[in-house]
């Protein structure tokens, strides 16, 4: 995970634990990736390494654009599986379950907001691994 974000965070990745569930991470991005600094903190729920699939839960975003959205939740589960697709190629799943504060549903605007959000962290990974191959493989 350290890595893989190489351009995108603006300090190392810290990682409070082993990598195995119940590890927590705090990810800084810097104002590039947006008009503010944000810091982004997880626990790791499950990592199922046969399936391609990871879990966070505890997931606070804090600066940047994506909290207008963040904020409005009581909690949000952010799970990522990800299926091979064709020769060497794959595609990513995200799947966000959160509870609003209020219990209603965000608005589109906000949801849109906190989806795009997670998407490029996984475009930026994308960009990481095609950039450079043998170092995850």
């Amino acid at each position: 995970m350290r890595n893989v974000l190489t351009g995108l965070s603006d300090m190392a990745v810290k990682v409070d634990g082993d990598g195995r569930p119940g590890s927590r991470y705090t990810l800084k991005f810097n104002p590039g990736v947006g008009a503010a600094t944000v810091h982004l903190k997880s626990r790791l729920v499950a990592r199922d390494d046969a399936a391609r699939v990871i879990t966070y839960d505890e997931v606070a975003v804090n600066g940047g654009e994506v909290p207008v959205a963040a904020a409005q939740l009581k909690s949000q589960v952010v799970q990522y599986k990800v299926d091979p697709a064709g020769a060497g190629g794959c595609v990513t799943k995200l799947l966000v379950d959160y509870e609003s504060l209020d219990g209603t549903p965000l608005s589109p605007a906000d949801e849109t907001k906190l989806i795009k959000g997670y998407v490029g962290l996984v475009k930026k990974a994308e960009e990481n691994i095609i950039a450079r191959p043998g170092e995850f493989a």
